[in-house]
């Protein structure tokens, strides 16, 4: 009851509203003020043109004009069908620029509409009318969290203003609406009133509203409620509203409530008038509602900590298998995951309930926002058996995470098949440490790689077909058939008007070229013997490094050399890694130089008509998908680029998508292919310039078993025992191999970056050994040194770690680049060899001369430098170790991605692009100078060196990869393939590392 009992005082929904409206219209700019650009956004949907729901949209978009929220009017027809009206909504569901939903009812509809459907397809969270099922299930258990319905809230909003005690109070509802009536009376029960709710069937409707000290009317019966009806200074808030004749007004008609006003404010304290009471509240807590979803959209962008749910790991020492342990462990289902991250549901498609792709869409919503901190993980001059960079980055992640509490995401490239059924049989991190499920990382995943294979492939049919369709057909009947007359016209396709822009032909009515022009369009005169374009395929076939094609009698004598590379390889998926978005996709794509023609002019993707084709099968593929780590972390894994003819990083659309969602305070860590000398150095060159995100901090992974090789330890081999100068403490040993560590070091340092050496710690290290390393990093200018123990214990493993590399990523940022575009190329080759690697001087080939020279005069000085060369040393030469300097750099060749932007200069003689070879081939030039006389008796060599070969697990070895580059690996003798297997019994994968 009010506080003091004064009849007849009028409760103004009018007033009230408007004051409402003012605060809401504050809100609104505070949000703006805290949000650039932020712009809450209603939208009203309504099928057909009533005159009464025309009246209250109007109202409806006054209300939000006055306050400065966005309001649109969908106005769709009467022929609207349930089917089109559904999409409607789920259309605005997915926007999320679009704060409010409500659809205007009745619906006005010639076909039949479930509006109970309607109305429960706006999402909970866009339910601004509060009539969704879950509201009003909400509502119905006293959870007012939810949105309330507007009429009802305004109910409650109008006596709170008057100061109504709720508390004890007899509430009489009239009326049993689900609209007013029900939720009504849910709120004043939950507002610790007791409340009646009769309707036009219960018994003495006078009698029981006589008990009441609120009643609130909403019959819909004009007048009904008399003053006889009322208890004395009741609150009586009327929801009604009628028309009934009045010959006294112009329009012969006048609204009136559900209560006999002039009677019942005799008796009444405080009463609602019709119209001026309770229906501008409606409004007004629309937009209260409206405002308040944007709130929780502004809230989103604003507070960025995540509510990471942890997956507890269960330790076992020893450690299990890494299969074992992936199995061991329960993924969350991938929507939770994209949740608990910020992800909306309209931005992820998933594969299954553990994977899923993210939309580009998240981009364009959080642009506004600040990106987070952004370290790379490197590592020195590995062992064949590797130092565990991907097993750090996934033990650095869930430490920040699950540990430290920042929102942190990894970002890796996907593995291929081929080492998952040639050498590696898996590639997600290590121990506990890894990205989950395992079988779908390191099998099919998404099909990216698949999809990549299938463009690289369309591209070599068309581009063979080109070659035939040319040498076969004159002038004239060539362009006729590449300009076909379609029921009596004909015109160019938009690539075939970029061709003609090219050629410097303005015209674009096909009949208007002359003789000369049709020859110039429709002749690219292909050299068959310089194509530069190879099929691909995602498995390990020596046999199809070098092929003949073209052997059928129909291809009228048109056979050529042709090989394979591993799809990995392609140029393509060098693009997908290092494109900023759809259109810069699109663009590298079609500018591919896939040959030359007879004239040595350049043949790219779109010469040959191929691009738009290209885009529609990779369409999917620019989205990166998202895993988890066995600790429920989030893992952007997307592309897979060679990390020697390529740069060797995931994707650059990833890695923006995981700044984004991880805030100013958030860590995205990445993974750079093999050492600092290649991975690091292109992934700063190439991958960062592409992209203009700039590094905070790098992660350098060491060992001490890595640098006692470097210090002149024994070979160690795969699949052989470690001597014991590994599995013993020997401080001589490690003293002459930090050098190579120093190196790495130096290395980070002269791009302005702060390096934190993490020491991947294994059970044979002894304290000394590990305090001696963590003293000689730090005195060569490491930020810090830490030792890591992820592998057996997970993130609790990296904690050490994780807060060294948050302190130095909060550094001032110095970093620069390590040369300029605008150098030549033999600059940036020079600063890159001497710099990163210690060269002396750069020795070139007549071939590689040659290319160099006709990469200056085609124009492509300016493009980024990617160097092919041995990860297993800083030299060329694999089997030398440590840190040497001033040694001579051989490039014996150049190839070109013009797609990519990058020259690759190739050194050495015998380097197996596959990183898996790389780790466990053995190349002629490691035993053997590749001097002609040599060469000639490359025969002999084999037989010389087979013995070496088998202590080497007679990993992949071919002549043709001695030299010079192979993108296809082989299979060994003893592949994967023999380990890998479907238990039909229970449906798992076994093989699998």
């Amino acid at each position: 009851m009010p506080s003091s009992v004064e009849m007849g005082k009028i409760l103004s929904g009018t007033q009230i509203a408007r004051q409402i409206r003012e605060q809401l219209r504050n809100d609104v700019n505070a949000l703006r003020k805290s949000v650039p650009n932020f712009q809450p956004r209603l939208v009203i949907v309504q099928v057909g043109g009533r005159e009464d729901s025309n009246v209250y949209i109007r109202m409806k978009l006054q209300a939000a004009k006055e306050i400065g929220i966005e309001a649109d009017h969908v106005k769709l027809p009467r022929t609207t069908t349930e089917v089109e009206l559904l999409n409607t909504l789920e259309s605005l569901n997915n926007d999320p620029k679009t704060h409010g939903i409500i659809v205007q009812m009745p619906l006005d509809s010639e076909k039949p509409i479930n509006s109970r459907l309607v109305t429960d397809s706006v999402t909970p969270e866009k339910d601004v009318d509060g009539l969704n099922t879950v509201n009003e299930g909400r509502l119905a258990i006293g959870d007012l969290n939810g949105f309330l319905p507007c009429t009802a809230y305004g109910v409650i909003e109008l006596a709170r203003r008057a100061n109504v005690n709720f508390v004890g109070a007899e509430a009489v509802v009239l009326g049993r609406s689900k609209i007013v009536g029900t939720p009504t009376a849910e709120l004043l029960k939950w507002n610790h009133a007791t409340v009646t709710t009769c309707h036009s069937k219960t018994k003495d409707l006078p009698g029981q509203c006589r008990k009441a000290d609120i009643l609130v009317v909403a019959i819909g019966q004009p007048e009904l409620v008399k003053a006889n009806w009322i208890k004395p200074g009741a609150v009586v808030i009327d929801c009604g509203i009628n028309a009934i004749k009045d010959p006294t007004t112009k329009s012969g008609q006048r609204l009136v409530g559900d209560v006999a006003y002039e009677e019942a404010s005799q008796v009444a304290s405080y009463i609602t008038p019709v119209p001026g009471g309770v229906g501008p509240m409606t409004v007004a807590m629309l937009m209260q509602n409206t405002v308040q979803s944007a709130k929780k959209a502004a809230e989103a962008l604003i507070n960025r900590q995540w509510n990471l749910s942890v997956l507890p790991l269960k330790l076992l020492s020893p450690v299990p298998s890494d299969i074992q342990i992936a199995r061991s462990q329960t993924p969350k289902n991938i929507d939770q995951l994209a949740e608990e991250i910020g992800l909306l549901p309209s931005e992820i498609s998933q594969y299954g309930s553990k994977k899923a792709k993210v939309s580009l869409s998240v981009l364009k919503r959080l642009d506004d926002q600040k990106n987070g901190k952004y370290v790379v993980v490197t590592g020195m001059t590995p062992t064949p058996l590797g130092e565990g960079k991907s097993t750090t980055l996934l033990g650095l992640v869930q430490a920040l995470s699950t540990h430290l509490k920042k929102n942190t995401f990894g970002t890796m490239r996907q593995p291929s098949q081929g080492p998952t059924f040639g050498i590696k049989g898996g590639a997600a991190g290590g121990g506990y440490s890894q990205v989950i499920p395992m079988e779908d990382v390191n099998l099919h995943l998404t099909g990216d790689i698949h999809a990549v294979t299938a463009a690289n492939n369309l591209l070599s049919a068309q581009l063979d077909a080109r070659i035939f369709h040319e040498a076969t057909q004159k002038d004239q009947a060539l362009y006729d058939r590449l300009v076909p007359k379609i029921k009596g016209t004909r015109k160019f396709s938009n690539i075939q008007l970029r061709r003609l822009q090219r050629l410097g032909i303005t015209k674009t009515d096909p009949d208007s070229l002359t003789e000369e022009e049709r020859s110039r369009f429709a002749r690219l005169d292909i050299d068959s013997n310089n194509i530069v374009w190879n099929r691909v395929m995602d498995i390990n076939d020596r046999y199809l490094r070098e092929i003949t094609i073209g052997e059928s009698p129909t291809e009228k004598g048109l056979s050529r050399k042709e090989g394979f590379a591993i799809s990995v390889a392609s140029e393509i998926m060098a693009i997908l890694a290092l494109a900023n978005d759809m259109r810069d996709f699109k663009d590298r794509l079609s500018r591919m130089v896939v040959a030359f023609s007879k004239t040595g002019k350049p043949i790219t993707a779109d010469d040959i008509g191929v691009t738009g084709a290209l885009m529609v099968l990779l369409k999917d593929t620019i989205e990166p998908t998202l895993l988890q780590t066995l600790e429920g972390s989030p893992i952007f894994m997307h592309a897979g680029p060679f990390a020697n003819i390529a740069h060797g990083s995931n994707s650059i659309i990833a890695d923006k998508i995981a700044l984004k969602l991880v805030g100013e305070d958030g860590f995205v860590l990445t993974e750079a292919g093999f050492s600092s000398d290649i991975g690091m150095e292109k992934f700063f060159n190439i991958k960062c310039r592409a992209s203009g995100n700039i590094p905070n901090a790098v992660v350098l992974v060491s060992t001490v078993r890595a640098l006692k090789m470097h210090g002149g330890g024994p070979a160690v081999t795969p699949g052989a025992p470690l001597a014991a100068a590994y599995t013993q403490e020997n401080l001589d040993l490690l003293r002459k191999g930090i050098p190579n560590v120093l190196k790495h070091i130096s290395n980070a340092v002269k791009f302005g970056v702060p390096v934190v050496v993490a020491i991947n710690h294994r059970e044979t290290d002894s304290e000394a050994e590990l305090n001696l390393l963590r003293s000689a990093c730090k005195g060569a200018g490491a930020f810090d040194a830490v030792i890591s123990r992820h592998w057996s214990h997970g993130g609790t493993g990296a904690i050490e770690l994780a807060k060294a590399v948050v302190t130095a990523a909060e550094q001032p940022s110095k970093f620069r680049f390590l040369y300029d575009l605008d150098m030549t190329i033999e600059q940036k080759i020079e600063i890159i060899s001497k710099e990163m690697y210690g060269a002396g001087d750069i020795k070139y080939s007549e071939v590689a001369k040659k290319k160099l020279k006709q990469y200056e005069e085609q124009g492509f000085g300016n493009l980024t430098i990617c160097m092919a060369k041995t990860p297993l040393s800083l030299t060329a030469d694999p089997s030398i170790k440590g840190a040497p300097s001033g040694f001579t750099l051989p490039i014996n060749d150049m190839s070109i991605s013009v797609g990519a932007e990058f020259i690759i200069p190739v050194t050495g003689a015998g380097i197996y692009i596959a990183d898996w070879n790389l780790w466990h081939g053995i190349t002629l030039h490691s035993v053997l100078p590749l001097t002609k006389p040599n060469i000639l008796r490359l025969d002999t060599c084999f037989a010389n060196y087979v013995s070496i070969f088998r202590t080497r697990l007679e990993m992949s070895f071919n002549l043709h990869t001695c030299l010079g580059i192979t993108k296809m690996p082989g299979l060994p003798t003893r592949p994967a393939i023999y380990d890998i297997d479907l238990n039909i019994e229970t449906g798992e994968i076994e093989g699998l590392f």
